[in-house]
């Protein structure tokens, strides 16, 4: 079993940045299947993607929510992006392990992958 951390900094301006949440999305799909202990992690402009994929019309609202057990969102910067509301109304859980952030190092610490879309 491989423990993977999953951490989507691409924000929402692009049709590239939608190629990496969905790439993001996809590989986490393949280790959810495979059975990995599996965290996806929000961050930075990658918080903004919380509005757009809990919204039931987004075409990756499916996906999202398929593995939304394993979504985390950074609390200080979903309030630097302006999406706290979002979060609050989703099912992630905000993070604020380190001076207001996910803590990257706690997830080295723990044996995690970190892969960054």
């Amino acid at each position: 079993m491989t423990n993977v951390a999953i951490l989507v900094l691409a924000g929402t301006e692009s049709h590239a940045d939608l190629g990496r949440v969905t790439n993001a999305l996809q590989a986490a799909k393949e280790f959810d299947d495979a059975g990995d202990d599996l965290e996806i992690v929000f961050d930075g402009a990658g918080t903004q993607w919380v509005a757009e994929l809990t919204d039931d019309d987004h075409d990756l609202n499916r996906l999202y929510e398929a593995l939304e057990d394993h979504v985390s969102v950074c609390d200080y910067c979903a309030g630097a992006f302006d999406v706290e509301g979002a979060v609050e109304e989703s099912d992630a859980t905000a993070l604020d392990e380190y001076e207001g952030h996910p803590s990257v190092r706690d997830l080295v610490a723990d044996g995690y992958e970190v892969i960054t879309y």
